[in-house]
């Protein structure tokens, strides 16, 4: 029997997949030492990385192998070897859309080979394999390769079922002990929801999202089940330590997770976004073409009714004080982390996540903890100001506005859920830009105990009024919901420099609602009377205002005759609307300014 800690050393095969970095993170948690086997420098540089910032500090060394080599070029015994009590295999090709080959050389030919490497190795070390959660559904798993199979399933599932067969046949053959674990969808760590694995389940819920998720595919009982990769780190890491699981499979999956039309509709409502009301059942989805269903047909045989063994797998856990995360908070959390990372496509960055302020689910990112408040302007969104915020001297937190960017709702939630998001805090410095310096001086009106400082970066309504296109809702919002990034950088900045750092506005713009709330948002702050009507709320301010413009974007003399020289403003040289995107560092210097000469006349 395998004793915990240093008696273990752990050999992990797809070191650097989401599974295996997690599992990693576990082990060394128990204090196991771990050696990761990579394909390169470069892979073992960006694992170590990811492990850094994840709090990993103990022990992993890390090996080169060749998944082409019949020995995985690894000698018996080799030092890197030395001492291995536990194998994992976790690497494979986990993509649908390739070819036989392709996928027999990543799940079948490196299962075998990972095989003989364990009984080529002194002490007879555990080999725990990672199988897939479908491969009970099809019966037994013949080592032999079946192109029926292949032809009907797809290469992924086919070549998951081929490896199964071959890892227990080899393995028996042998005498090596080996222990098959089959997981359902691996969704997010459940404290957090972290995750950067894309496919599977996590793509419907992109389209859910981006509202491009027509119906609701499957029935009342299509099953779907998901376990969370810190749940599944735990158990596989249990495994070698429990004489009774060799020879044994495991079936680790969450048998509360709801029918899938039914999961999908609770993370639409946490979403806050249109539910689809058209069901499609199964047998109707698998009929249907590609181009309408957007389904990949290898992902449909996963639509299925079945449910799995999963007593041996609870049983086990229960054993050894391991439980699952709660259902459905954890999916949610899971789907939450997806969204806010934009499903893979943003760059991270610290405090990136959703909140709930007055019902609203709201996008954000920087210090939570932070006094300096940024609400963004229009057409853009909380993204664009990630570099400014970065360089501010005192923490902030930047906030899309209801309905606009990631932030569910609409213009009327502003005031309770500004309320919300500043309830118990005061001395507050909020930073508005354009529309946003609207709301922020609203709010200031409003609140003024809560309020010490406003900083309204290019303020809309103290700017020249908007040409009459824009004041024509039907056509502002069509031009937004079809406009391109490199089209929106020339309109916002005159040149298509800045393209990328506005791919993520666009993307939010072709969110369900977005383009014609910010059509009517620009529509509404031209009227003269809404303008008057902040300007005077902006002078009836007590507090302290800094006026942040560009060079080529000032305020109209009408505003600066209005304001006299009570309040003072900064031009930021070479800049026009959105110094936030052309002048990252001088706006977060003119900002900063404004807190320095605060903190010392306090």
């Amino acid at each position: 029997m395998i004793r915990a800690g240093a008696d273990r050393r752990a050999l992990v095969f797809g070191a650097t997949g989401f599974l295996g970095r997690w599992l990693i993170v576990e082990l060394t948690a128990q204090g196991i030492p771990v050696t990761a086997a990579v394909r390169g420098a470069d892979s073992a540089d960006r694992l170590s990385g990811w492990l850094g910032r994840h709090g990993v500090t103990g022990d992993v060394a890390s090996v080169v192998v060749d998944f082409a080599s019949e020995d995985l070029g690894l000698a018996a015994d080799s030092a890197a070897l030395r001492g291995v009590t536990e194998i994992y295999n976790l690497a494979g090709a986990f993509r649908f859309g390739m070819s036989v080959d392709e996928a027999v050389r990543g799940n079948v030919a490196s299962a075998r080979r990972i095989v003989l490497l364990a009984a080529r190795l002194p002490g007879s070390p555990r080999l725990v394999h990672v199988s897939g959660y479908r491969v009970s559904s099809h019966g037994a798993r013949p080592a032999a390769r079946s192109a029926e199979a292949y032809a009907r399933l797809g290469a992924y599932e086919a070549s998951k079922i081929e490896a199964d067969g071959v890892v227990r046949t080899t393995a028996t053959n042998l005498g090596v002990p080996v222990t098959i674990i089959n997981p359902a969808t691996v969704s997010g760590v459940g404290a957090t929801g972290e995750s950067d694995q894309l496919i599977g389940l996590a793509a419907n819920l992109r389209e859910l999202w981006h509202g491009r998720l027509a119906a609701l595919p499957g029935d009342g009982d299509t099953f779907v089940p998901v376990v969370t990769v810190d749940h599944l780190a735990r158990f596989m890491a249990l495994v070698p330590t429990v004489p009774e699981a060799v020879g044994q499979s495991y079936w680790v999956l969450d048998d509360d997770t709801p029918p899938l039309p039914d999961l999908l509709q609770a993370v639409a409502a946490h979403y806050q976004v249109p539910v689809p009301r058209l069901r499609i059942p199964v047998r109707l989805v698998k009929r249907l073409p590609s181009r309408l269903t957007k389904a990949d047909p290898e992902t449909l045989s996963f639509l299925s009714s079945d449910r799995y063994p999963t007593a041996p797998a609870h049983e086990l856990a229960a054993a050894h004080g391991l439980t699952q995360p709660e259902t459905l908070p954890s999916i949610l959390r899971w789907a939450d982390h997806l969204a806010a990372h934009r499903f893979g496509r943003s760059r991270g960055g610290p405090g990136r996540g959703f909140a709930s302020y007055a019902g609203v689910h709201t996008f954000g990112l920087g210090d939570a903890a932070g006094r300096t408040l940024v609400l963004p302007g229009l057409p853009v969104n909380a993204d664009t100001w990630a570099d400014t915020v970065d360089a501010m001297p005192e923490p902030a937190r930047v906030l899309d506005l209801p309905g606009l960017g990631m932030s569910a709702g609409d213009e009327r939630r502003w005031a309770p859920w500004l309320a919300a998001v500043t309830e118990g805090r005061d001395g507050l410095h909020l930073v508005g830009h354009s529309v946003g310096a609207a709301a922020a001086v609203e709010f200031a009106s409003a609140h003024p105990e809560r309020v010490d400082r406003l900083t309204l970066v290019a303020p809309a309504f103290l700017q020249p009024a908007p040409s009459l296109p824009t004041r024509l809702v039907p056509l502002t919002a069509a031009y937004l919901r079809f406009v391109t990034a490199s089209a929106l950088s020339r309109t916002l900045l005159g040149s298509e420099e800045f393209a990328d750092a506005l791919e993520s506005s666009v993307v939010d713009l072709r969110r369900p609602g977005v383009a014609r709330r910010i059509a009517r948002l620009l529509a509404r702050g031209a009227r003269r009377r809404t303008r008057r009507a902040l300007r005077q709320r902006l002078l009836a301010f007590t507090g302290e205002v800094h006026l942040v413009v560009g060079e080529h974007d000032p305020l109209s003399p009408e505003a600066l005759a209005a304001l006299g020289d009570r309040h003072r403003v900064t031009t930021i040289p070479g800049a026009g609307h959105h110094p936030q995107l052309t002048h990252p560092g001088e706006l977060a210097d003119a900002i900063g300014t404004t807190v320095a000469s605060s903190l010392r006349a306090g």
